[in-house]
């Protein structure tokens, strides 16, 4: 029968490395020591598999190695994508996430925030829909999309850039009547810079256009009567539309074909975020792409900077343009 072996200890990495006790935890603390203790501990660590204790690290520290992470839902592929970015920051880092799906509604949102303050997470990254969110001083929440004003510091993609690209590539391929379509929160928030950037460029170019603006929880048929009242005599007036969601451009995609409307040919459409089907193939549409990589990268760096007063109340990070089949280029 084997020898039944414990988990090492630090004493253990020590007596292997024959080094000190406090050589060890130097080395682990990232604490510099001289190079070749570091690589005796290195090696006898990596013998004896040892494994550093994120309690004790963080009982060390004064840190839980924790961050909360909160969206309205799994569901939406951006609000997916951007978790799992934001998962492997953290593990990059050593920290652990602990996630939140709040479902839309301010009041669990803030509900949440106050559990996450209770297990003393080392920061919190939000994208929030409650106008009113309430922090402990010393907690480092960083929002994404929804600027709270200078305390708190808010990440997101250029959207009035986004916009202004998504009415230039329509108009630079042919279009020269074009629709802006729009669900969303009444909040004040990033995203609807959208739709200034988008009517920056029509008029700038001098083309016209129109705007159909709904409100989250308003029926899609909204939508679908917009689209019949600029509908005579099997044309669409339109040729070009950017839809602030490529989830609503799909759909919009769809009850085109319904009508016999064909995309790109008839109707060229751009959407907004860089979906791409199963996570990782192809663009669902064509889209202004969102750096989310570069998104969750500067929320994590942020949160555990630990610095709120030091840090720019707003960061706005580049888009950038792709064809994904609904345009004619």
């Amino acid at each position: 029968m084997a020898e039944r072996k414990g988990v090492p200890t630090m004493k253990d990495v020590a007596r292997e490395a024959g080094v000190a006790l406090g050589t060890v935890s130097k080395v682990v603390n990232g604490i510099p020591v001289g190079e070749e203790y570091r690589k005796r501990v290195e090696e006898a660590i990596e013998k004896l598999d040892y494994r550093v204790s994120s309690y004790a690290r963080g009982l060390r520290s004064s840190r839980t190695f924790t961050v909360a992470v909160m969206v309205p839902n799994l569901v939406s592929p951006f609000f997916s994508g951007l978790v799992n970015a934001i998962n492997r920051e953290l593990t990059a880092r050593k920290y652990r996430m602990i996630f939140y799906a709040t479902d839309y509604d301010p009041q669990q949102e803030q509900e949440l925030v106050r559990m996450a303050e209770q297990q003393k997470v080392d920061g919190i990254i939000c994208l929030s829909y409650n106008p009113d969110l309430k922090v402990s001083d010393g907690v480092t929440l960083i929002s994404i999309d929804r600027y709270f004003g200078p305390r708190i510091p808010c990440v997101a993609s250029d959207n009035y850039g986004g916009g202004r690209l998504a009415a230039e590539k329509l108009i630079e391929n042919g279009c020269r009547n074009l629709a802006f379509l729009r669900v969303g929160s009444r909040l004040t928030n990033e995203p609807n810079k959208r739709k200034d950037g988008f009517v920056s460029a029509c008029e700038a170019l001098e083309v016209p256009y129109t705007l159909k603006i709904i409100d989250d929880g308003t029926p899609f048929t909204a939508f679908v009567d917009f689209l019949h009242e600029h509908f005579h005599e099997g044309r669409l007036e339109f040729d070009g539309i950017f839809c602030v969601t490529d989830s609503l451009a799909y759909l919009i995609r769809k009850e085109l074909g319904r009508m016999g409307v064909k995309v790109p040919e008839d109707v060229q459409i751009v959407g907004y975020d860089g979906v791409k089907y199963f996570g990782d193939l192809d663009y669902t549409c064509s889209t202004i792409v969102q750096p989310v990589e570069e998104i969750a990268r500067t929320c994590v760096e942020m949160a555990l900077s630990g610095e709120n007063s030091s840090m720019p109340s707003l960061v706005c990070l580049p888009v950038t343009y792709a064809s994904g089949g609904t345009t004619r280029a």
